[in-house]
């Protein structure tokens, strides 16, 4: 039987852990700490897009041609400034393995929107240009630095045309952190204008991740952005339940 609690007392069970990578909406996806989805069912998240090619038997091994790098045109909005964001509470929940009820302080004038099913939740700033996504819900069965490695795994796979630049990545104490930049493809963002995205894997008691988020903007607001995880991450709290009518020992 599964154990509850918070982030620092939360559940953990041994379901293995299917990653994929996709997303919608040039945002993303919390690929890798999530039981197996389809990249159709996410949107609203904050990482790059990108489906590495896979061999089918019979098929041709001609490679596909690679689109040359975009001509980045850039974006001189003044930065976000991190004396000036001021924060609340917010509660929300996310269904996935689990239902997980989250709270976590994000900026209080920032908007809050979640796909359907509902697995992530997105506080957007005024602008629309910054963003923060937390994700839950998942099982419990990995470190977060096993899930930032998986990440940079996949990472390493997307289109030379999304001009990937990993910045960092750290892991301490019960924090794994990535950070890098790359550009949306033309499908989804005529103008190719760099994102800079900082993730970060919260571990519970158990040293095991239990929730990811990212935040997410322009590359004049590192610090701002980097400000907004570090208080979203330090007191995020996670309650889970099984879901109605589910078995959630099984994966889905």
């Amino acid at each position: 039987m599964a154990r509850r609690g918070t982030v620092g007392a939360l559940l953990g069970s041994g379901l293995v852990v299917v990653t994929a990578l996709g997303g919608a909406g040039g945002y993303g996806v919390g690929l890798l700490t999530a039981v197996e989805r389809s990249a159709a069912a996410s949107t609203g998240t904050a990482a790059p897009l990108g489906s590495p090619q896979v061999s089918t038997p019979g098929a041709s091994t001609t490679p596909t041609p690679t689109a040359p790098p975009r001509k980045i045109v850039p974006d001189d909005s003044p930065p976000l400034e991190a004396e000036d964001l001021r924060y609340k509470s917010r509660t929300f929940e996310v269904s996935y393995v689990y239902k997980s009820r989250v709270t976590a302080r994000v900026p209080s004038n920032w908007s809050m929107t979640q796909p359907d099913p509902p697995r992530t939740a997105r506080f957007t700033d005024p602008t629309g240009k910054r963003w923060l996504r937390i994700e839950s819900g998942f099982t419990i069965q990995r470190p977060p630095a096993a899930s930032m490695q998986a990440r940079i795994d996949e990472l390493k796979k997307l289109p030379a045309d999304q001009m990937l630049k990993i910045i960092s990545s750290t892991t301490e104490g019960r924090y794994a952190t990535l950070s890098y930049t790359y550009v949306p493809p033309a499908s989804l963002a005529p103008k190719a204008i760099v994102r800079y995205v900082i993730v970060r894997w919260v571990a519970d008691d158990s040293d095991l991740c239990a929730v990811e988020m990212s935040s997410t903007g322009l590359p004049q607001d590192e610090e701002a952005l980097l400000a907004i995880l570090d208080k979203a991450a330090a007191n995020v709290v996670r309650r889970d339940s099984p879901l109605s009518g589910s078995n959630s020992e099984k994966p889905s």
